[in-house]
């Protein structure tokens, strides 16, 4: 049974004239074990931002290691730093979550936290159109959009330059309104959701750093770092993590978020080695084998190449002498440009069917690997599970994302 598009057009307006996909012919079954745990994460990944911010506030405050600010302020402009720890946003966090989740033989690992994703007005379509005739669509058939305008009543949605791909399926989700490119904005005194990065910050004529410009998610780019998946690792803090997170939430995280490392010039103490990579220094990782280097190295954040699979290299695909090159880059660049480290984690093979072709008619198989993305909305402070998108890709890719060959899909209730 395919889903009753009266108009399948719509996809290819949602996606614009740049991106193409393809749609699955029904969801993507969730079990009710994989149902509890995505619906207990979204609430972990809210206590760990909320952790994070509280981290970072003690590190510039001097009440713990001040290298943390240091890391997580690297490469970023002294006023963004201070609109960022000015006193008006001291309680502000995100009230959107959306991590990345790949789906392995026995759980999920998350790639990445999204404060600012896309996807937003397509999962909503893909909601509407398959929950007509598959009633247990997560957050079926309006979950997306009535935590959106519930969320965010009223805001303008600002768009930049930098994500004008995703401004159809802005267009489509609000109907074309309130909203805005980002650039050529002028305030109308609604609240602002910014779907623009920090680092684009200096685009906009109208946004003000001191005191910040109120919008969600707030400008703190300190909270939009991978690295912060390197410190929810590192041993001296994890006292303070299970503290603040709660020990049910820490353990969750533990099993979904990969060992991560950040890469620093700094040397080891002698008798030291680099947890489970059990190497004394980077220049060893950089001497990897093929077969010991199945791993990835990304850009931590603020920078253009931090976002949409950009900025990320899989040690394994490459040539030896590229892979050196590489460790050695992110280190010069770790004043400015932090690099993160993290195993490849190989997700589970699935077939799923998909149309072929606008008709919806022929279907095909296509065995590959499946993405998973959920939104969280948090609203006074409850966090809701409002959609999830899931995106199944050829089995030979290794960046899983909204390429042209991924099937796209809702999740549904097994």
């Amino acid at each position: 049974m395919h889903p009753p598009l009266t108009n399948p057009s719509t996809i290819r307006q949602l996606l614009g004239p740049n991106k193409k996909c393809h749609l699955a012919a029904k969801p993507y079954p969730i079990t009710p074990r994989q149902f509890q745990v995505l619906q207990r994460l979204g609430k972990a990944l809210h206590a760990f931002q909320r952790a994070l911010h509280l981290l970072y506030k003690y590190s510039y405050q001097g009440k713990t290691l001040p290298q943390i600010a240091q890391l997580l302020d690297a490469g970023k402009p002294a006023p963004l730093i201070r609109a960022a720890r000015h006193p008006s946003h001291h309680n502000q966090l995100p009230k959107l979550i959306r991590p990345d989740l790949l789906v392995t033989d026995n759980n999920f690992s998350l790639c990445e936290i999204d404060s600012i994703p896309g996807g937003i007005g397509l999962t909503a379509w893909l909601q509407e159109t398959y929950a007509t005739t598959h009633p247990n669509v997560i957050g079926a058939p309006n979950g997306i959009r009535h935590a959106f305008h519930t969320t965010f009543p009223s805001a303008d949605v600002l768009v930049s330059q930098e994500a004008a791909d995703y401004y159809p399926e802005w267009h489509h989700f609000l109907n074309g309104q309130n909203l805005y490119w980002a650039e050529t904005y002028q305030p109308t005194g609604r609240p602002i959701y910014r779907f623009f990065e920090t680092f684009d910050h200096h685009l906009m004529p109208w946004l003000s750093l001191d005191p910040p410009t109120p919008m969600q998610p707030p400008l703190k780019p300190q909270l939009e770092e991978k690295l912060a998946l390197a410190l929810f690792w590192l041993k001296p803090l994890e006292t303070f993590w299970r503290q603040q997170i709660g020990e049910a939430y820490f353990q969750l995280l533990r099993q979904i978020i990969p060992r991560t490392w950040i890469l620093t010039p700094e040397p080891l103490p002698w008798h030291a080695v680099i947890p489970e990579l059990n190497v004394h220094s980077w220049s060893e990782v950089a001497s990897f084998s093929q077969r010991q280097r199945r791993l990835v190295l990304k850009i931590s954040g603020y920078s253009p190449l931090a976002w949409g699979s950009r900025g990320v290299t899989f040690g394994h695909d490459i040539p030896s002498e590229a892979w050196r090159a590489a460790i050695e880059t992110a280190l010069q660049k770790f004043e400015t440009q932090p690099y993160i480290l993290q195993p490849f984690i190989e997700g589970r093979l699935e077939t799923h069917e998909y149309f072929t072709d606008d008709s919806l008619t022929a279907t095909a198989p296509l065995t590959g690997r499946t993405r998973l993305c959920p939104y969280y909305f948090v609203h006074n402070d409850q966090v809701t599970l409002a959609g999830i998108l899931a995106t199944h890709c050829p089995a030979n890719k290794k960046a899983l994302h909204g390429m042209s060959e991924a099937v796209l899909m809702p999740c549904a209730l097994e």
